[in-house]
């Protein structure tokens, strides 16, 4: 894991119960990787519920909220793996490996998955997957520039991950009378429509980091 100036700022870390919990399986012997393991399986396991509501329409609904509780399992992971690691002072020095190439799979598993599920878009959801690892990318390369590491939206991941969430969890607690079709064939619905929404959000995501990460960088080197 990184330290605390390279970290995620999630509010919910600061929370008691997360805390508790952190301490708990630190003291039951769980490594920081364990747990970052765990959040991965999750994350892929929420993509392929995604995509299973198209093989499988009829169950759709009860695989759209386990694909939503399995993405807020995955949050909850991330919050873990952290604590665990730093304030629990269970880190290891490949953690960092732990930390962020799973993030990366579990991000696309779960973009793709939501381009392939119901009223989806498999082309959004593959340009979203592959603009959601350029933002990682980016956030890696201001960091060895020598810019601070920045987690900056509007499209950083825990936007992109509980949106899609929370649009499954609408599309499986609504009427299917009010899931809109649109496009040709009629065949696309709110998950498409979200996940063309996110597309320019990630791209601007993308713009906004490597302005800010330029002009750091060259704010460093002038006053230097």
């Amino acid at each position: 894991m990184q330290h605390d100036e390279g970290r995620r700022p999630i509010p919910a870390r600061n929370t008691v119960p997360m805390r508790a919990i952190a301490h708990l399986l630190a003291a039951k012997g769980v490594v920081p990787d364990a747990v970052s393991l765990f959040g991965l399986a999750v994350g892929v396991c929420s993509g392929v519920l995604l995509g299973l509501t198209s093989l499988w329409p009829d169950f759709a609904r009860p695989l759209w909220i386990g694909a939503a509780l399995l993405v807020v399992l995955r949050g909850i992971s991330n919050v873990l793996d952290g604590l665990v690691a730093v304030e629990e002072s269970k880190g290891s020095p490949t953690g960092v490996f732990y930390n962020e190439f799973p993030d990366r799979i579990s991000d696309m598993a779960l973009m793709v998955g939501a381009g392939y599920s119901l009223g989806g878009s498999p082309v959004a959801g593959w340009l979203a997957a592959c603009l959601a690892v350029l933002v990682a990318y980016v956030r890696a390369l201001g960091v060895i520039a020598g810019a601070p590491t920045d987690f900056g939206g509007p499209f950083a991941k825990q936007q992109r991950m509980f949106s899609l969430a929370a649009v499954a969890a609408i599309l499986a607690l609504t009427p299917y009378r009010w899931h809109f079709v649109w496009g040709p064939g009629g065949y696309l619905g709110p998950m498409a429509a979200w996940l063309w929404v996110m597309v320019p959000g990630i791209v601007l995501t993308i713009i906004l980091r490597l302005r800010r990460a330029v002009r750091a960088v060259a704010l460093t080197r002038n006053s230097g």
